[in-house]
């Protein structure tokens, strides 16, 4: 019997988290994220990202950042969000590195890369590939 598994995630959220983000009107519920009609989004325990993405240094300053915006993206990617949301999940993302004590530079950077290169990380085809095993 075969495996089946994907790559690129590092963590794993240990407990539940819920923010409010940006996005309002949008209702989407899957296994571990829940983007509720009031702007709230919910995380749950269980669900695994990669963190900070590309050049970026993992650091405690952008991990919620980092956790809320491939959130927001793979809501994109996989559950229907619009993603003419994506300037929004950008903006969160740089919010919660400055809130965490990110140097504002280095926040602006991430933003900018993000910016920059993002796009297709939220598009179908930018999901993990699937692998199985032996």
């Amino acid at each position: 019997m075969v495996i089946t598994y994907s790559q690129g995630y590092k963590y794993q959220l240990e407990r539940d988290f819920i923010t409010e983000v940006e996005l309002f009107g949008e209702s989407i519920t899957s296994p571990y994220l829940e983007l509720r009609p009031d702007g709230y989004l919910l995380i749950r325990k269980g669900y695994a990202w990669d963190g900070p993405s590309g050049p970026a240094i993992d650091t405690k300053n952008f991990m919620r950042g980092a956790l809320v915006h491939d959130a927001l993206y793979q809501l994109m990617r996989e559950y229907g969000l619009n993603r003419d949301h994506r300037p929004t999940a950008d903006k969160i993302m740089k919010q919660f590195c400055l809130k965490d004590g990110m140097n504002p530079a280095r926040a602006w950077i991430t933003w900018f890369g993000v910016r920059l290169f993002g796009r297709d990380s939220a598009r179908p085809e930018g999901s993990y590939k699937i692998t199985t095993a032996p």
